[in-house]
């Protein structure tokens, strides 16, 4: 979606117009359809003003890695709180697109509806490339909850002025739980359960676990076909 991308010279007060204009975008219902592909995201910066990008895409439900994208792209949009998408979406779109296969569910590192404008980088990456996309965040950025039992499975509501707005799930008893929101074309109830069926006993889901893994310098699975430089996604 071309207004979804950012035009240059974009403000902090430009960017947050542009996230009340795509909010309406965003579709909260349940369009995941059949899986058979399933990417996570992380974006790391080894130089503050550069921004590392990786997708790893992953066999679903063998939840095996079968390739890897890696994307460096120059930071062109200051660090503000509530703004995350502007500095992380180019380079995430760009690793998305250097995937040898299109995914059917993506998991991003961040924030989707539970976002003080309801656009997090989870809705921003949905309503650009028209993927189901799930926000698996590590922290929370609003709302309260009460928290869920230390069972694993286990969720609470996350509130903000009364409207839920995700979900505080805890994947692994004995760890802290991850703050899950919608971002595009999933509602909460399918954000959980896909959530929950991608996880192997860690605290993120295989996708996000993989993706941030390597993001910080780990390997790739052997096998894992690597590709480094953005293309069509197909």
């Amino acid at each position: 979606m071309t207004e979804a991308a950012f035009p240059p010279g974009l403000t902090p007060a430009g960017a947050r117009a542009l996230q009340q204009r795509l909010a309406d975008r965003v579709v909260a219902r349940d369009g995941v359809g059949q899986v058979r592909w399933v990417a996570g995201l992380d974006v790391h910066y080894p130089q503050k003003d550069t921004a590392h990008a990786v997708a790893a895409l992953l066999r679903y439900p063998e939840l095996t890695v079968a390739a890897v994208a890696e994307v460096d792209l120059p930071v062109t949009f200051p660090y503000v709180p509530g703004l995350l998408s502007f500095r992380e979406a180019p380079a995430a779109v760009a690793a998305l697109e250097a995937l040898p296969h299109r995914p059917d569910l993506v998991f991003a590192d961040g924030q989707g509806y539970a976002h003080p404008r309801r656009f997090g980088l989870a809705c921003h990456l949905g309503v650009w490339l028209n993927l189901p996309v799930i926000g698996a965040a590590k922290s929370r950025l609003i709302g309260e909850s009460d928290g869920p039992p230390d069972v694993a499975g286990a969720w609470s509501p996350l509130l903000d002025k009364g409207e839920v707005i995700g979900a505080v799930l805890r994947t692994r008893a004995g760890v802290k739980p991850l703050y899950v929101s919608v971002g595009h074309r999933v509602d909460l109830a399918a954000a959980i359960r896909w959530t929950l069926a991608c996880c192997r006993g860690y605290r993120l889901p295989e996708p996000s676990r993989w993706a941030h893994r390597i993001a910080g310098g780990g390997k790739a699975p052997a096998g894992a076909l690597a590709a480094a430089s953005p293309g069509a996604v197909g």
